[in-house]
């Protein structure tokens, strides 16, 4: 069987435009303000829809909304799609405040029609999440809700951390861990279906892409650039005019050749791999939007997520640095960087 015949379903819980009411984070002071679950779960469906396409499995977007869609309405999109099995990403709650409840664990429905896939699905999830995230292990469990209990194929459903812990509320913001976390589930999938899994972060994997290219990179690509950067695009696998514009437009923001070829160095600024590069005030791009992401995520506020290394950065830099025990100069270097990518 060709991996482009597996037909993986990835489902987000909530909404975020308008935000679910009561599905957030208590209020954050040093933020100054709640996070909302939906964060978290559209942005890891997102990274584990991007490592789907990476292994050229068929993907259904269960939920492509922002806003939240009811439960009889995704069981009804999910059993109208023969899919192979389904992944829905969560965040657990404890409480109405911050407390020490803590970790990850993994749903299955006794009431699924194949309960016994959805078990070992499930388990395969799960042992990958704790092996390749640093969360607490808190089992695989039964629960029975209607992306779990009422669909037609094999369903798990991830509870990746809890929003009433101030850490782990500070995960759901950080690119790193959320990336893991989709990585992580795709490879549970992997291990699932009997096929190997390919990595994300090795660029020999990715293919050059020009206009007239047409196959499941290009279906990463477009995906990557709409839902990550923002562009305009209709993700369907072709490389077209409007791709090589989104290309050339990202390439020049980031101070890459400006030639619409997706080669190796575009690709690494598109996923922000390492080795991240030197950054101080005065830069634009991915990776200051990364650096923004993961100060954020370690509740040094700096205004919007915008990709522009201004004043609002530079002071968290500063502060970050200084509560490290790193020179405060500002500049994001290696030693700043080492601290920062850690989750």
């Amino acid at each position: 069987m060709a991996n482009e015949d597996f037909y993986i379903g990835a489902n987000d819980e909530h909404g975020v435009n308008p935000p679910t009411p009561g599905k957030r984070t208590p209020f954050i002071t040093e933020l100054g303000r709640q996070i909302y679950e939906n964060e978290f779960n559209r942005s890891a469906k997102n990274k584990f829809i991007e490592a789907c396409m990476r292994q050229d499995f068929s993907v259904f977007d269960v939920k492509s909304e922002l806003q939240d869609i009811s439960i009889s309405e995704r069981v009804r999109r999910i059993n109208s799609q023969n899919l192979t099995l389904l992944v829905t990403f969560a965040y657990n709650a404890f409480g109405e405040e911050f407390n020490s409840a803590s970790g990850l664990e993994v749903y299955y429905s006794l009431l699924n029609p194949q309960v016994n896939a959805s078990k070992t699905l499930s388990e395969d999830v799960y042992n990958r999440l704790i092996q390749g995230t640093y969360q607490v292990g808190r089992g695989v469990k039964t629960i029975d809700v209607g992306v779990l209990s009422s669909v037609n194929c094999p369903s798990t459903l991830i509870e990746a951390g809890f929003m009433t812990n101030l850490r782990e509320a500070g995960l759901m913001l950080n690119p790193l861990f959320v990336t893991e976390v989709g990585e992580e589930a795709c490879q549970g999938v992997c291990d699932f279906l009997g096929v190997s899994y390919l990595p994300r972060d090795n660029l020999s994997l990715y293919p050059l892409l020009r206009t007239g290219s047409s196959n499941n990179f290009v279906y990463l690509l477009q995906f990557i650039l709409a839902n990550q950067y923002g562009y305009s695009l209709a993700v369907d696998g072709i490389f077209g005019s409007r791709t090589a514009s989104a290309v050339r437009d990202f390439q020049a923001n980031n101070s890459l050749s400006v030639d619409g070829l997706v080669g190796n160095n575009t690709w690494k600024t598109l996923l922000t791999l390492p080795q991240y590069p030197l950054l101080r005030e005065g830069n634009r791009g991915a990776y200051v939007r990364f650096l923004q992401q993961l100060l954020e995520s370690k509740l040094y506020p700096l205004g919007n997520i915008d990709g522009i290394f201004g004043s609002q950065t530079l002071n968290a830099v500063c502060s970050f640095q200084s509560a490290n025990n790193l020179a405060v100069d500002g500049i994001v270097g290696p030693n700043t960087w080492g601290v920062l990518a850690t989750t």
